[in-house]
């Protein structure tokens, strides 16, 4: 069941939001799980411009629905003298400011993070840029295959016949991930010192963190660890093999005991464990090819359900290769119920994986995903407009 506001860790505080696409959505939305307020600021007409990304969610965007759920939506045009006015009053009673605009434009519009301190001193300011605000990217715009590309996540992945993007926004991801980690921090902080710190995250930065791993092994190793599809450049054997009803079983082996059950109980070939080009980790992978070959020919004598019978019974760890459709019906998400449904614009229900953090005691919120501008009318009189106000507002395209 979805969470009551009053009972959960982050009632009371309010966001306020100048967002668009992914990252910074997705920040604010894990807040809004968890009982955070979020009023998501948007441009009048068409809003964020992820609404509009694809219509396939009974003609919402699956990016929207994904990230905007339990927010309030508030159109406003800040190039008017009236939608500034009103972001002013709402900074006034906010907790945290995020914003993903395009580069300078924050400053522009007096929202840098000092600029901020100076007139709300317990407001968190909340950045998310492509490159950091700083350096000699700083004004270049960014989104997630560009940002992909440039911390060599590309030249990793794929296989040996070209290179392939990954197959979500990872980019995006990593950053929001961040930004919301930071927030939290920040909160923290005010709480325990009184005092409000900027926090800034950097999509670039945030995959550059991701990429450690294959950073020290080309840095120390002389080459980057090569494509190959499924398989792992440091351990051997791993990675996905065709069974002979044709669907593919992956599995690794990740130490001396799994190598030896495998040689045993699966591959029925105990003298490998002997081998000297297997003797090791390093060994295997050396030889990669050969073991690989042995491994495929036994798949093709088993179907993939007694592959993986025999997997498991020799405590390796292995898994089918899903598609979508088979990870929409997993067993594991519905025998734990973490399908729930959530209603968009139009009132329609579509479900909605709970949050994957389950803090005891609590349910997360999952309210509707708002229409654009929403709740426009409801916040302005909450700030103090009349219905006159509103409405001239309205007519000045304001709002």
């Amino acid at each position: 069941m979805p969470g009551r506001p009053a009972d959960l860790p982050l009632t009371g505080i309010t966001v306020v939001s100048l967002e668009q696409a992914v990252a910074a959505p997705f920040a604010t939305r894990q807040l809004a799980d968890l009982g955070a307020r979020v009023i998501k600021v948007e441009r009048p007409g068409d809003g964020d411009f992820a609404r509009r990304y694809d219509t396939t969610v009974h003609g919402e965007s699956s990016y929207f629905v994904w990230l905007n759920r339990s927010k309030e939506s508030l159109t406003l045009d800040l190039k008017t003298d009236a939608g500034r006015e009103v972001l002013e009053r709402l900074l006034a009673r906010a907790d945290v400011f995020v914003q993903n605009l395009a580069p300078g434009a924050a400053d522009r519009l007096g929202l840098a993070p000092e600029a901020l301190a100076e007139r709300f001193p317990s407001l968190i300011p909340a950045g998310l840029s492509g490159w950091g605000t700083s350096g000699p990217w700083s004004e270049r715009k960014a989104y997630d295959l560009l940002v992909q590309c440039q911390t060599g996540l590309v030249s990793l992945t794929g296989n040996e016949h070209g290179t392939a993007r990954a197959g979500i926004s990872v980019a995006d991801i990593a950053g929001g991930m961040y930004l919301y980690s930071g927030i939290l921090t920040a909160l923290f902080t005010r709480a325990t010192t009184g005092r409000a710190r900027a926090v800034e995250v950097s999509l670039f930065e945030a995959l550059a963190e991701w990429m450690h791993q294959p950073a020290y092994y080309t840095r120390f190793g002389g080459t980057q660890p090569p494509r190959i599809g499924t398989r792992h450049a440091t351990i051997a054997p791993y990675g996905a093999f065709t069974a002979a009803d044709g669907k593919d079983v992956l599995f690794s082996i990740q130490n001396e005991r799994e190598w030896a059950a495998l040689c045993e109980r699966f591959l029925q070939r105990p003298e490998l464990t002997g081998d000297p080009r297997f003797a090791t980790g390093s060994d295997r992978v050396a030889h990669r090819e050969e073991l690989d070959a042995l491994v495929a020919r036994r798949f093709t004598e088993l179907d993939s359900a007694a592959a993986g019978r025999i997997l498991d019974e020799a405590g390796i760890a292995n898994a089918g290769v899903n598609d979508m459709a088979a990870f929409l019906d997993h067993p594991v998400l519905e025998a734990r119920e973490r399908w729930h449904d959530v209603r968009i614009p139009g009132g329609t229900p579509v479900p909605a994986l709970l949050p994957p953090v389950d803090l005891a005691g609590t349910a997360p919120r999952m309210d509707p995903v708002p229409g654009i501008g929403e709740h426009t009318d409801d916040l302005l009189a909450e700030l103090g407009y009349g219905a006159a106000d509103i409405a001239a507002m309205r007519a000045a395209h304001a709002v």
